[in-house]
């Protein structure tokens, strides 16, 4: 008996499996490269971070800011900002969040040691963070940073405690993973799911299941499989097909919502000599995309409407602009380009190229919704002007790393603006400037001196309306005079789900277990 009552009592002070009704689990594409919050600086990695951790201020489903750890924020000026922090806000160890924590976040989000995508750019601009009192924060900047509070919703803010001897191996270990977010870290190794249970001392809305596993299922196909199986509950990015299928099967429902993902090409329109771009007999020749009037005329030979419709299966927006329709500083005269094969070749011959020329187009084959049949339908189209296209997709950690080192003359892209269309121009227009830290992801070099001033006048503008306007003629100078990159269509971001659950579908494409709901 005494056995038995020390084995009752020892059971009592475990946490308690959770049943079935009580478990969700989600089939997502890829796990987290690290659980440190300030590792990477990408979409898994952050919405991974989310479940244990909160930034200051949040985007919700559309991408407005909410309260997260901070009930409350204002400019004070164009050099300062103040967070009131919620006194509910506390670490899953009891203590309140205060702004050493804050302080301390900021200055270790830039500096994690071999980071591959820093978060630099969101905290190089604080020059000091300060207790106003009151449970005030204080932040001061170098310049005026109209993006700060946004750049910020994509920081999680760690507890100085148990951060400040910690490496990102004690976040992947989980000793270092205390955080004020909804629920709390229980397991997690690479290419394994990562599991947590629901935080009971959690300030904000109560998530709708007690524990959750995110389990990685790479292919599409197999997360498709496992739903229909009952293996999870839950999957995310859906084939269009199998969308369509899921959504006509009583046992599942589905959710959907436009991305703010842009799916665009970039060009090199940088160097004299292009390491894909050859005269159609295979002989060298001088680089085609260093003309506006060659860039335009593929950008005019792209059958967008094809794309969505025949590929996509509906599933995406074509666009003509950087952000999606009603995104802040977005051009309702910026519509999607129709094709005109007229005008095109009209511009190839007034560019000298009449003939045409050979180039290759790059993409992945496994990073995007149906992404190498898309590099080949663009190829199939260039052909219509007299271009030799030919076709090489590769998987996504081959394709970033070799993007990254400009190998590619054409390349199949996507990037999200965060949420402003100012945050593609900063990434992916302006001329390469490390001291900046602009340009960044400039993959195709593309350099104009007046467009590169307005965007730098727009992220240092306080006003909404006069960076809006900077905003728009910034872009309608790269697109439609320039034509820097070549806008193709917004995806359409997808969830599968059995029936009885429910998901609040995101324009971020991040998918969060505490957006999943039950249905009455």
């Amino acid at each position: 008996m005494r056995l038995r009552a020390a084995l009752f009592a020892a059971a009592l002070s475990l946490p308690m499996a959770a049943s079935a009704q009580d478990l969700l689990r989600i089939g997502v594409e890829a796990g987290p490269t690290s659980l440190d919050p300030h590792y990477a600086s990408l979409i898994t990695n952050i919405a991974f971070a989310r479940h244990v951790f909160q930034p200051l201020v949040q985007q919700d489903s559309r991408q407005e800011l909410r309260p997260a750890i901070a009930s409350a924020w204002h400019v004070v000026d164009d050099l300062t900002w103040e967070f009131t922090i919620d006194p509910n806000a506390r670490f899953h160890d009891g203590a309140p969040v205060t702004a050493e924590d804050v302080a301390f976040t900021i200055q270790r989000a830039g500096n994690v040691p071999n980071s591959p995508s820093s978060f630099a750019y969101a905290t190089r601009v604080v020059t000091a963070v300060e207790d106003a009192g009151n449970g005030v924060v204080r932040i001061r900047t170098r310049v005026p940073t109209p993006l700060l509070a946004n750049n910020l919703a994509l920081v999680m803010i760690v507890s100085k405690k148990h951060g400040e001897a910690a490496t990102t191996q004690d976040y992947n270990s989980g000793k270092a993973m205390i955080g004020t977010g909804p629920f709390r870290h229980l397991s997690w190794q690479p290419g394994s799911p990562f599991v947590a249970e629901r935080n009971p001392a959690f300030h904000g809305p109560v998530p709708a299941f007690a524990r959750v596993e995110l389990r990685p299922i790479a292919a599409a196909a197999s997360r498709v499989a496992a739903l229909n199986a009952g293996d999870v509950d839950l999957i995310e990015i859906v084939p269009p097909e199998q969308f369509e299928r899921f959504r006509g099967d009583q046992r599942f429902t589905t959710s959907e919502s436009p991305s703010n993902r842009l799916i665009f090409l970039t060009l090199d329109s940088d160097r004299e000599s292009s390491p894909f771009i050859r005269a159609k007999d295979g002989g060298p020749i001088a680089n085609p995309m260093r003309d506006a009037r060659v860039r335009r005329a593929l950008s005019l030979a792209v059958n967008r409407q094809a794309l969505v419709e025949r590929i996509l299966r509906g599933q995406g927006l074509p666009s003509g602009d950087l952000g999606p329709p009603g995104y802040f500083g977005t051009s309702p005269d910026l519509a999607a380009e129709r094709l005109d094969l007229e005008a095109a070749r009209r511009l190839m011959t007034e560019a000298g190229f009449a003939q045409g020329f050979a180039v290759q187009v790059n993409g992945p084959n496994d990073r995007f919704v149906n992404d190498e049949q898309v590099v080949q339908a663009i190829a199939q189209m260039w052909t219509r002007l007299g271009i030799a296209a030919t076709v090489e997709t590769k998987p996504r950690g081959v394709w970033l790393s070799e993007a990254a080192q400009l190998r590619y003359s054409v390349n199949l892209a996507g990037f999200s603006p965060n949420p402003e269309v100012l945050g593609m121009l900063e990434t992916q227009v302006h001329s390469w400037n490390t001291s900046l830290g602009l340009g960044t992801a400039n993959r195709g070099r593309f350099s104009n001196p007046s467009i590169d001033t307005m965007i730098q006048q727009a992220r240092q503008t306080m006003d909404n309306e006069a960076r809006a306007r900077l905003t728009r003629e910034a872009t309608r100078q790269a697109i439609r005079e320039e034509t820097a990159l070549i806008p193709l269509y917004f995806q359409v971001n997808t969830w599968a789900m059995r029936r009885g659950i429910t998901y609040e579908a995101r324009t971020d494409e991040m998918t969060l277990a505490q957006s999943a709901g039950r249905a009455n």
